[in-house]
């Protein structure tokens, strides 16, 4: 659920950066998981209703101008798309998929997006994440399951080094976590309009 003190916050600490850091909340992101036998024929007819082919190699993510598919296990994917659109991609997977096995969870509150870009969006990262998050090892179109200040997230690397980072992590865990960025991007702000937290 999005917060408007914790959106308030994050920006807050984006213009006291000057540039080094952009935090964000993207509330409500639809995310259905899927599941389904990528050599089943059914896959390809699923892949041509998301307009997209779901990635196969591990830790990768797949991004269109309307949607992004990670790869969260040989046969799971998480499908990310604007808000509100969950039941939409639901029946067009379903339809598509036709008398084939195929499970399509809708799982949009289960977490949030916090967004964490600009040229010091690596360093705030690697302060919590045991990941190594270099440009040569996690490229755009990455992503991973890990912890970020002991705290369980999906990791996206965006399809541009410009585009930084989505951190997908439970709802709940959301306050926790968002904090946690305001403490470790503190180093990145002038003093004058850093937020108290």
């Amino acid at each position: 659920m999005a917060d408007p003190t914790r959106r308030r916050a994050l920006a807050a600490a984006t213009r006291a950066s000057r540039g080094a850091i952009r935090l964000a909340e993207l509330p409500y992101l639809a995310q259905l998981d899927i599941r389904l036998d990528p050599k089943d024929p059914a896959a390809d007819a699923v892949n041509r209703a998301l307009g997209l082919d779901l990635p196969l190699e591990p830790n990768s993510a797949v991004h269109t101008s309307r949607s992004s598919a990670l790869w969260l296990g040989p046969d799971e994917w998480l499908l990310l798309a604007r808000p509100g659109t969950q039941q939409e991609w639901e029946a067009r997977i379903r339809e598509a998929a036709g008398g084939s096995h195929v499970s399509v969870t809708d799982v949009s509150a289960q977490r949030t997006t916090l967004l964490v870009s600009g040229p010091r969006a690596r360093d705030l990262l690697a302060h919590g994440c045991s990941l190594d998050l270099h440009p040569r090892a996690f490229t755009p179109r990455h992503c991973a399951q890990t912890t970020l200040a002991r705290t369980g997230i999906t990791l996206i690397s965006r399809d541009h080094p410009s585009q930084g980072f989505w951190l997908l992590v439970r709802s709940s865990y959301a306050p926790y976590l968002t904090h946690w960025l305001l403490d470790a991007a503190t180093e990145y702000l002038v003093a004058s309009g850093a937020p108290a937290g």
